[in-house]
């Protein structure tokens, strides 16, 4: 070789960098098949040591199966995504990557060299986000339409769940001392003058007249308000007062706050607490249901270990 001239020199170096490529591509030894898509020993390795990050596996072992599983599980996800005709783009697994990033409070770049710094590829992330935003797709577009909640069922569960305080309609003021931004004045200063409002108060006809010895003190017409509306601790106060009652003071964003009955009925709503338990039923529901769904996908897929 150092006989040879330059030029051609050049070109064995190139030749040989070029026969060396394959060699490394070689290097993975595909593990598993998913119908027509291979699992390297890379990959596990790779997912294992993003497990490893993230605490997870009690053992080398016991994080290489979970591994496997969950590259099984999300070639699968894939598959159907792409038979759906709703593959992730690559700017949806780049906004993820971002959104990852936030909740743990650093760039993206740091988090890439996070992962770089234990061994882990970014690619091992990007393909388990592909995987994340392909399966929310496909429950969206496939598993929420095998759902069905019965408005009568939800609304019996509803009512068994309700209380007396939680049965009342209200229509309240607030009546709120504030605090300018930036300003010296004390929570507690406030709270004190919240106070001596609260003993004077004598109904709401007079509210906004009691409030004008007060500086920066507003009355605001909140109208009606059921209990389930409220939060737990202020229903549960305005429970205990009469018609022309009036709450203890607490702190709030801009002030001190309290809150006046103008008038208080027995209601029996149903429809906000019928809500609420549709969202929190609904979503184990097809939580339960995507899992089913995932379980058929994987009994009609070929998976084949090596």
């Amino acid at each position: 070789m150092k006989n040879l001239p330059l030029t051609l020199r050049a070109f064995f170096a190139c030749f040989i960098l070029i026969l060396a490529l394959p060699m490394a591509v070689q290097a993975a030894t595909i593990k598993v098949t998913v119908d027509d898509t291979p699992i390297t020993d890379i990959q596990i390795s790779q997912r294992a040591k993003l497990l490893q990050l993230e605490r997870r596996g009690a053992s080398s072992s016991a994080r290489n199966r979970i591994a496997r599983d969950e590259l099984i599980n999300e070639a699968i996800k894939i598959a159907e995504a792409k038979r759906i005709g709703q593959n992730p783009t690559d700017a949806e697994v780049n906004a993820a990557l971002l959104d990852v990033s936030r909740n743990m409070r650093i760039s993206s770049d740091n988090l890439l060299q996070i992962l770089a710094q234990n061994g882990v590829n970014a690619d091992t992330l990007r393909d388990r986000l592909r995987a994340t935003i392909a399966w929310g797709k496909v429950v969206q577009t496939v598993v929420t339409g095998r759902i069905e909640l019965s408005n009568a069922d939800l609304e019996a569960r509803a009512a068994e769940s309700l209380t007396d305080a939680d049965s009342v309609d209200y229509i309240l003021k607030e009546i709120l001392f504030i605090i300018p931004a930036g300003s010296n004045i004390s929570n507690s200063r406030r709270t004190a003058q919240a106070n001596q409002y609260r003993r004077s108060f004598q109904g709401c006809s007079s509210a906004v007249q009691l409030s004008l010895s007060y500086t920066d003190a507003a009355v605001i017409d909140l109208g009606r308000r059921h209990a389930t509306q409220l939060p737990d601790a202020i229903s549960a106060e305005l429970a205990r007062l009469n018609e022309g009652g009036i709450t203890s003071p607490r702190v709030v964003a801009n002030g001190v706050s309290m809150l006046a009955i103008c008038s208080k009925t027995v209601a029996r709503d149903l429809s906000f607490a019928t809500n609420e338990l549709r969202q929190e039923v609904g979503s184990d529901l097809i939580e339960a249901e995507a899992e089913k769904y995932l379980q058929e996908l994987r009994e009609k897929a070929s998976i084949v270990n090596r």
